[in-house]
């Protein structure tokens, strides 16, 4: 076995050795590129790249540790139980998440190109490429309406006293977030409404929540609004530089949310109660891990916070040198997503704990009301028990909240511009990066009314969650079973110069092509109308939600349908065929790494057809060679 050492990494070429040292497997991207009579695209030489490979490993981290992990895990625990939660969340990531987070980045580094170009390894399936990028775009426009809220609270911290610390006259049945050393409220005297005063504040001061969206949403909040316009006016600054500028960003918004993280969490920790709320966390309900709900939300939670099978990843690693070597990033990436959401998860649930405490129920799961709205109750709630200068650790942790959406929100909407400038190279990529932008600011307008985050949980739903799931599968078998295992496997092995393990191969061909549909089907078969904290939606909110799921998923369809009329084949037969062999353009970027690549994969077609079918399957599946 060869070394990664024979590359020549400043020319992006293999030395006159190497070429006499290739294995001798076959795989069927050779056969497909023989027949292909597509004409070749001419694509430009020149990519943008990252300075340096650190700048890559922070930015998907930044992209990767985000709100997924301080918001919407700790949501997503809470409302599935607490612990009962965890380990179908852990197996799902070492099954599903790092699984596919690797086959993306290979994807991405391997074509130098986006979501949708990539799919010149199997036309057939481009649209999972557009399916991703209205996924996107459901995603980062409630992602930022969440940055502008936390730029509304960090502007409130300014003042001399946080304005959610204390109860106001006109609140009922209020209890005092700063409550400490024992003065509590009496949860007996009250009705069962009572809830501190962060929570009242968020709920009524700032997006003033309807009780139903049945007559409406009602018109943005126009302190929100402001807040809103600032959040994309920032990711337009910051993309209009490119991978270039975000690189540097990478630096402060990969490092400053552990030091603010890590400080809340020894502060709740040392509040009475927080004991029980960290019990709830890890303490696992056996008969949870029989609910499928749980496993979907664990699966849908590993998608949002590696932001897999949305396009991020493919568009991050398209900027890598070819010979990078990511499969170190992947391990580093995804570990550290995980420390980061179980970090948030510990945190929180101190939080809760000392609400319990307060309010005297025992439950936690009963202390507040899930939805998104958790983290803007919970994480301030926080704050006001800091008996020293809580103002300076909210300023604090509220920009850290804003950086790390912004991260997030680069990467989600840069892999929708990048489809753009791919399509259209002559128009400059400020303009589009401008486009794009003004675009998503007017979509998210609906989240910052009194009824969006009825909106933001139909959308999250329906837009991202849902169609995910049918992503993500048709992007695995597209990948493992159309173009070929042992085809990919060893475009990874060209670049790394080492073989991809049975761990990968499995998950990849086997279990995530089992486990999605089947979680997907049972959950539902077994599935109850969507709910809004337990408020039900109107029938006119339901249908817009399915028509959006609607939508995502033709996609795929739609655009097979558009490559089969534009094949050059003769025949029926011949352009049906044409859609399932890669293109070709399919190749690394570079024409004279290609060159090389094609002479590299064409020495495993004859060994591969001399072998009897089965074992050549089965020592594929397992990564054995034979000598």
């Amino acid at each position: 076995m060869y070394t990664n050492e024979a590359f020549d990494k400043n020319n992006e070429t293999l030395d006159e050795p190497r070429k006499h040292q290739l294995p001798t497997n076959g795989f069927k991207a050779a056969e497909a590129a023989e027949n292909d009579t597509t004409k070749p695209e001419e694509v430009p030489l020149e990519r943008q790249n990252w300075d340096k490979p650190i700048e890559f490993l922070l930015s998907c981290i930044a992209m990767s540790v985000g709100l997924g992990n301080l918001w919407r895990f700790p949501v997503t625990a809470f409302e599935n139980g607490g612990g009962a939660f965890l380990i179908p969340y852990i197996i799902v990531l070492f099954v599903i998440g790092k699984p596919i987070y690797f086959m993306e980045m290979a994807m991405g580094q391997f074509f130098s190109s986006g979501q949708v170009r990539v799919w010149e390894m199997v036309p057939a399936f481009r649209g999972v490429g557009y399916a991703m990028m209205i996924s996107v775009v459901c995603m980062v426009t409630y992602y930022c309406s969440l940055m502008a809220l936390a730029i509304f609270y960090f502007l409130e911290s300014f003042a001399s006293e946080l304005p959610w610390t204390h109860c106001e006259d006109a609140w009922k049945n209020c209890f005092d977030s700063e409550s400490k050393d024992g003065n509590y409220m009496n949860h007996e005297n009250f009705s069962t409404v009572v809830r501190s005063s962060s929570e009242i504040y968020f709920l009524d001061s700032v997006i003033h929540q309807k009780a139903n969206i049945d007559d409406g949403i009602g018109y943005p909040e126009w302190r929100l609004t402001l807040c809103l316009i600032f959040c994309w006016a920032s990711v337009f600054l910051i993309l209009i530089k490119g991978v270039k500028s975000s690189g540097k960003a990478a630096y402060f918004t990969a490092i400053f949310p552990y030091v603010v993280l890590i400080a809340l969490l020894i502060k709740g920790a040392t509040l009475p109660g927080a004991g029980n709320g960290v019990l709830f966390f890890i303490k696992p309900q056996w008969e949870e891990l029989l609910n499928p709900n749980v496993w979907m939300a664990a699966v849908t939670q590993c998608f949002f916070s590696l932001s897999v099978s949305f396009g991020p990843v493919i568009y991050y690693s398209s900027f890598n040198n070819f010979r990078h070597n990511f499969h170190r990033d992947v391990w580093v990436v995804t570990s550290m997503d995980t420390f980061t959401s179980l970090l948030a998860g510990f945190t929180i649930f101190s939080i809760l704990g000392n609400l319990a405490h307060e309010l005297g129920i025992e439950d936690i799961g009963e202390v507040v009301k899930g939805g998104t709205g958790l983290a803007f109750i919970s994480y301030p709630d926080a704050l006001a028990k800091f008996g020293v200068a809580p103002q300076v650790f909210s300023v604090l942790f509220f920009i850290m909240l804003f950086t790390l959406g912004l991260g997030s929100a680069c990467a989600l909407i840069g892999s929708v511009i990048t489809i753009y400038s791919d399509m259209m190279p002559k128009i400059p990529v400020w303009i589009i990066t401008l486009i794009s932008c003004i675009i998503g600011c007017i979509f998210g307008l609906m989240y910052i009314t009194p009824g969006g985050q009825f909106i933001l949980t139909l959308v999250d739903y329906h837009g991202t969650s849902f169609v995910v799931y049918i992503l993500s599968t048709f992007e695995v078998i597209a990948v493992m079973w159309v173009y070929g295992m042992e085809s990919f496997c060893k475009d990874i092995e060209f670049i790394l110069g080492h073989k991809v393990s049975s761990y990968w191969r499995i998950c990849w061909a086997v279990l995530i092509p089992l486990f999605l549909p089947v979680v997907l089907i049972y959950s539902l078969v077994n599935s109850k109308p969507l709910t809004y904290i337990g408020i039900p939606y109107p029938t006119s909110a339901v249908v817009c939600g399915w028509l959006l799921s609607t939508v995502g998923v033709l996609q795929i369809p739609i655009w097979a349908a558009r490559e089969y009329w534009k094949s050059n084949e003769n025949t029926p037969y011949e352009k049906l065929a044409s859609l399932f062999r890669s293109s070709s353009k399919w190749g690394p970027r570079n024409p004279k790494i290609k060159e090389e690549w094609m002479l590299y994969k064409a020495q495993f077609v004859e060994q591969r057809n001399k072998t009897n079918r089965l074992k050549y399957m089965w020592r594929v599946l397992l990564g054995i060679e034979e000598e």
